[in-house]
């Protein structure tokens, strides 16, 4: 397989994310057996043209981490955390470095910055149709949940 053979779908403009903010996305990933399954990420902007990306749930009870009240992050915007279980991860390898899940990670996406573009790299993806392979910002993702 060569460089060209790489999936590389664009899934947002890199000045959509602030320096220092983090973005949810609910795109679709194409399986090995052609089915289409839903498939959720977070994208963090720590540097002004750095990207890390990881799957959007907490390895301990496998909830989106921005479940709750909308946040990826702690209070000081030192690491990521899951909203339900407080777990802690570091921000750069996403290692769990405090909580029900320590010492397990986030599964990193690979990312690349191409022009203006934030892609992911590697992962087949389900194309719209406008052929950006990207779903816009899912804000159903932001919405607080509350048991009943």
């Amino acid at each position: 397989m060569s460089a060209s053979d790489i999936a590389v779908f664009a899934i947002c403009e890199a000045e959509s994310i602030p320096p220092g903010g983090a973005k949810a996305f609910s795109l679709s990933r194409l399986m090995a057996d052609g089915e289409a399954r839903p498939f959720r990420i977070v994208v963090v902007r720590v540097r002004p043209r750095q990207f890390v990306g990881y799957v959007n749930s907490c390895p301990h009870g496998k909830v989106w981490l921005n479940i709750g009240d909308g946040t990826f992050f702690t209070q000081d915007k030192s690491q990521l955390r899951c909203g339900r279980h407080g777990a802690r991860f570091d921000i750069a390898s996403g290692l769990c470095v405090e909580g029900p899940c320590a010492g397990a990670s986030l599964e990193p996406i690979p990312l690349a910055l191409m022009g203006a573009d934030v892609c992911v790299c590697g992962i087949p993806l389900v194309e719209d149709e406008d052929g950006r392979g990207y779903d816009e910002h899912d804000e159903t993702m932001e919405i607080m949940i509350h048991p009943g």
